[in-house]
């Protein structure tokens, strides 16, 4: 993968020089124009073996170009109006269809058999696109997102660093860090770099709807014990707690981040009869 400076891509959309279409910084767009890495991105979305891909906020399309090199269709879903209306045009003859929509207010379920879903999505809004995508009854076969170096590395962070946001989205999908996008890779460049995450979401999450908000009720205080933070209601008193810990096979001084998935289901199970 190339980390040197931007350049104009051969064979792909000539946008970036056309300040015409300027970037709307309360969008968070931050166009990716080198080749290597966008070819990269459009080979990881890839391995989840359908011809369909969902793009996610295509902006001037230089990452779709590299998308029809290894997916049959690209569906385009771009919240900046202007953006959707000209897209097409960069793509005669392949089977592009662009929607000016939200991608949090667009319905999954209107896609048609599977897919996967890949992008350069804005900082801002990036936990809850991941989420969406993890948790809708049609969730894609893949997932490939660029997102910022800081919350890819959380996202997949072990046991004993764990937050609410790593301990969801490896309940819901397998995880592994991508490549790392140097920033001056963007135009304009953002202030921090940038990673690729890659997602295989689970048939059956590790955990259910009430253990992840067991667990979150917890997190709201991640450097305290579990002794103090384990919500009182079903806790009903720390020594119930220390026992309970005893029985998963972690300490008093276990705090949320140090918890595995199986560790949180048990501990769910043992305190709701305590």
């Amino acid at each position: 993968m190339a980390h040197g400076k931007a350049h104009t891509i051969s064979g792909f959309p000539d946008t970036g020089g056309n300040m015409a279409l300027k970037n709307k910084k309360s969008l968070g767009q931050n166009w990716l124009k080198d080749r290597d890495t966008l070819l990269a991105i459009g080979e990881l979305a890839s391995l989840g073996g359908t011809p369909l891909a969902l793009e996610i906020g295509p902006g001037l399309g230089t990452l779709t170009s590299a998308l029809f090199k290894f997916f049959d269709q690209v569906i385009a879903v771009e919240f900046d109006e202007e953006l959707a209306r000209k897209l097409p045009a960069s793509f005669p003859g392949k089977n592009l269809q662009v929607i000016h929509a939200n991608i949090l207010d667009f319905d999954l379920g209107t896609l048609q058999g599977d897919y996967v879903a890949v992008g350069n999505i804005p900082y801002y809004i990036t936990s809850p696109i991941i989420m969406k995508l993890l948790t809708s009854e049609h969730k894609p076969a893949r997932i490939a997102l660029m997102i910022q170096k800081e919350v890819a590395e959380r996202i997949a962070a072990p046991v004993g660093d764990h937050t609410i946001l790593s301990l969801a989205a490896q309940s819901y999908a397998e995880v592994e860090l991508g490549p790392v996008v140097k920033r001056e890779l963007f135009t304009p460049p953002p202030k921090v770099d940038s990673q690729v995450i890659i997602m295989a979401p689970r048939a059956n999450p590790l955990l259910t709807e009430d253990e992840l908000a067991f667990a979150k009720q917890a997190f709201r205080n991640p450097r305290k014990k579990l002794t103090t933070t384990l919500p009182l209601a079903t806790a009903k008193n720390r020594e119930t707690v220390i026992e309970a810990l005893g029985q998963i096979g972690a300490t008093t001084d276990a705090r949320p981040q140090d918890l595995t998935h199986q560790q949180w289901h048990d501990l769910k199970i043992i305190l709701a009869k305590a």
